[in-house]
């Protein structure tokens, strides 16, 4: 597996296109991850979950192989996705097959 995830198009289009509010962006990402009381894995898991409930699958194959690479199982991945359903019902459930091909892939 690669030691770094592959961000989404949409993401690296981001990135070239408007660099000075991705690095603005990015410096909120870096201090919100400063400030959260969660260790990096678990802060993972539950963005999946976020993602998964409001239908960003762009970004499940970055955060579920970052997920991976600090040691989350696939079951874990499985549980994340599938936990925002009492929430937001089934609309979670379009998230599994992305999470789960890029947690297979490697």
């Amino acid at each position: 597996m690669e030691n770094v995830p592959q961000v989404s198009n949409a993401f690296m289009t981001f990135m070239k296109e408007a660099p000075e509010q991705q690095k603005a962006w990015g410096e909120a990402v870096q201090k919100l991850d400063a400030a959260s009381a969660l260790d990096a894995k678990t802060e993972e898991i539950a963005y999946i979950s976020v993602l998964a409930a409001v239908r960003l699958e762009s970004g499940l194959p970055f955060h579920v192989k970052r997920a991976k690479l600090l040691g989350a199982t696939r079951e874990e991945i499985i549980s994340a996705v599938l936990l925002p359903l009492p929430a937001v019902g089934n609309v979670a459930i379009q998230a599994l097959p992305a999470a789960l091909q890029a947690y297979d892939n490697e």
